[in-house]
């Protein structure tokens, strides 16, 4: 399927993956709708889009976790705006590295309502249109965190794996329209992931992938834009994509 011209949505877009992504799908020719919570950064990647060859760029300051943010800036889009072709629900993040009876509630709060909730506010209000359009590709961003529990990864695991069963769910429910659903699960990706995860600390950071040559955002990409373009009656259900010196979740090489 040629994606140049169509209305693709990713959410969480100013930075790593999600921008990426954007510059990925510039690069087909779509038009983008990104939202981000940085609207400094989202306006660097919105040039640098046109810059690829995206036909058109939008943008929108949200944070996914407001239920009524999402639904006002969804019901507030331009008419032009309005039949989102490929929404790609990338907004996401871990937030510390502690036992589960040490953990900071704060730090669950926010991973349950971007990683969870935010994914559902954002699905509930686009999805309804492309049912009605008889048309639509629905592509979230899960982890292979989400098939196996880590030590102190428990709510993090936990709630990627919840984007693996609302994204087998939402196929299900979609069945008998022409609506695609996508679940694209990576393994470790060197981004601002690890940064965000330790609150800024960058030395914590930067040990996370010592020794090891980790994914970056870009693979990640490709790997998105390929499920998008797979011809109208294919749907890609499921991507996994690791680095070669990781195995799983839990398992990893690092050379000396």
């Amino acid at each position: 399927m040629t994606l140049k011209g169509k209305i693709v949505f990713v959410t969480g877009a100013s930075a790593g993956i999600g921008a990426a992504t954007a510059l990925a799908f510039a690069a087909e020719g779509a038009r983008l709708l990104l939202a981000a919570r940085r609207a400094d950064k989202l306006a660097t990647i919105a040039k640098a889009a046109l810059q690829r060859g995206a036909e058109a760029v939008h943008t929108i300051s949200l944070d996914v976790r407001n239920r009524n943010a999402v639904a006002q800036a969804i019901a507030a889009l331009p008419a032009e705006w309005t039949a989102i072709d490929v929404l790609v629900n990338n907004a996401g993040l871990s937030r510390g590295l502690e036992k589960l009876y040490q953990g900071n509630i704060d730090d669950w709060d926010e991973m349950i309502d971007t990683n969870v909730k935010g994914l559902l506010y954002v699905t509930r209000a686009v999805a309804p249109g492309m049912v009605e359009r008889g048309r639509g590709h629905i592509i979230n961003l899960g982890s292979i965190a989400g098939d196996m529990a880590y030590p102190n990864g428990a709510v993090y695991c936990a709630s990627k794996a919840a984007e693996r069963f609302i994204s087998d769910g939402l196929r299900q429910d979609v069945l008998g329209t022409p609506i695609r659903v996508t679940s694209v699960d990576p393994g470790m990706v060197e981004t601002e992931f690890s940064l965000v995860r330790f609150h800024g600390d960058q030395e914590r950071a930067a040990n996370v992938y010592k020794n090891i040559k980790p994914l970056v955002a870009e693979d990640v990409a490709d790997a998105i834009v390929w499920a998008a373009s797979r011809p109208d009656h294919v749907n890609i259900a499921r991507v996994v994509l690791t680095p070669v010196q990781q195995a799983n979740a839990f398992l990893v090489h690092r050379t000396a």
